[in-house]
């Protein structure tokens, strides 16, 4: 039986689909944080390049990759579609499960398809500095690997306990030369402000993008966000285009596509092209979203403008949220501790495409245990989230004898997060649900 599904280099998109051309109404403009009046694209070009706002307003369905960000995006791409075979006879299941594997990327993560998109366009516009914010370190590495890729400099403020449960990802930002700052820090008025009410602060992403706002702002760089704008999502889409072609080749369509969200970033460049196409097939396909219930934006958060940030720096957005002062618990799936959504996956929450889901880490774990024993493959805590999500469908599917092919993003792989399978083992993970 085929297990993997491979693509040669020739077959590599040359495009990202862009879902807004086939929304069937536009997704609300961010709003002046001062005026509350919808924001110019030029305004954001202070802090994005300007491509990228560009791109963050196209309703083009296509956009080409730039050929340095193609030919970049060969040191791994396109990326292997595994057949989860011993998982499937593990859980006794009628159903198929398969696994778009973003590990194979240099970082080990899905992040790095956009952080080079990002790079290119500052680097062409002549800027000389980015600054951005990281969770549990993917971001960070990821941008840090492109900044070095196309001569650029990088500052990363990543969240204050996952820059002390994540030693390796740290040093992985550090080799490829990014300067990285734990958050809240002394260096932004914004951190300084929380590091008063609460000198133990574990951080969070929103005082994170705080920082990396301010830091920008003062010193005249340029910002860059690994999740939740557009243009992100659009980047991440050669995941889907991909995985798209991988399924044609086993002889499959999936019956639900599976991901981990925390901003959306890779849950969206999987699922957006297999919306298309699926709209396009007149197929049904059930999307399901997996958030952990320790911050559980989807499930139990509002629909409205609001900030992305703690320091209220960014533009207002509509969005899934849970506050912009909101910090979640410290949780080992760092990726995932984000108050806010992506405006595209509110949109098709609401829509009814999308289904969200929460889970207890304990949980979660348990899946990617029994995961990484039968597959050979650790998932990330944040992709651990996606594994539990279709272990569960595929028990169900067990339950009633039904067949159904299961598609997930496996955003990245957990080779730097063993202290979580570490305490995940000996029993100290605690529940949050």
């Amino acid at each position: 039986m085929q297990r993997i599904f491979t693509l040669n280099q020739q077959e590599l998109p040359t495009r990202w689909y862009n879902v807004l051309a086939d929304l069937d109404r536009p997704l609300d403009p961010p709003l002046d944080p001062r005026t509350r009046e919808p924001l110019s694209p030029e305004a954001l070009t202070t802090l994005f390049a300007k491509m990228c706002v560009e791109q963050e307003a196209s309703t083009d369905r296509f956009i080409d990759i730039p050929a340095e960000v193609q030919e970049i995006y060969r040191l791994w791409r396109p990326t292997p579609l595994y057949r989860a075979v011993n998982l499937e006879r593990e859980l006794e299941t009628p159903a198929h499960i398969y696994y778009k594997y973003e590990g194979a990327s240099p970082t080990g993560s899905h992040k790095t398809n956009t952080a080079v998109a990002q790079a290119y366009y500052n680097k062409i516009e002549g800027t000389k500095r980015l600054t951005t914010e990281t969770g549990a370190g993917q971001w960070g590495s990821a941008l840090s690997f492109a900044c070095q890729a196309l001569g650029v400099d990088l500052t990363v403020f990543m969240v204050r306990i996952s820059y002390e449960q994540k030693p390796y990802r740290k040093a992985m930002i550090e080799l490829y030369g990014g300067e990285i700052v734990p958050s809240p820090s002394d260096r932004t008025k914004s951190g300084r402000a929380i590091l008063e009410q609460d000198p133990d602060s574990p951080g969070s992403l929103g005082i994170a993008i705080s920082e990396a706002i301010e830091e920008a702002v003062s010193t005249g760089a340029k910002y860059s966000l690994g999740s939740v704008l557009n243009h992100v999502l659009l980047h991440q889409t050669v995941i889907g285009q991909e995985a798209l072609s991988q399924m044609e080749l086993a002889g499959e369509y999936p019956d639900a596509v599976v991901g981990c969200v925390g901003g959306g970033s890779n849950f969206g460049g999987l699922a957006l092209p297999v919306f298309h196409d699926a709209k396009e097939r007149g197929r049904r396909v059930d999307f399901i979203a997996a958030e952990p219930t320790a911050c559980p934006t989807m499930t139990k958060g509002d629909v409205r403008y609001d900030f992305g940030d703690e320091a209220e720096l960014t533009p207002l957005l509509r969005m899934h949220t849970l506050g912009h002062k909101f910090v979640p618990p410290p949780i080992h799936a760092g990726g995932l501790r984000y108050n806010g959504m992506a405006p595209i996956i509110t949109r098709l929450v609401e829509d009814g495409v999308v289904r969200p889901v929460a889970f207890d880490q304990v949980d979660v774990f348990a899946s990617a245990v029994l995961f990484a024993r039968v597959e050979g493959i650790i998932p990330a805590p944040e992709t651990a989230h996606a594994v539990h999500a279709a272990v569960e469908l595929a028990r169900d599917c067990a339950r009633r004898d039904e067949k159904k092919v299961i598609l997930i993003g496996f955003s990245g792989h957990g080779y730097f997060d063993m202290s979580a399978y570490t305490a995940y083992l000996a029993g100290r993970l605690v529940r949050t649900s």
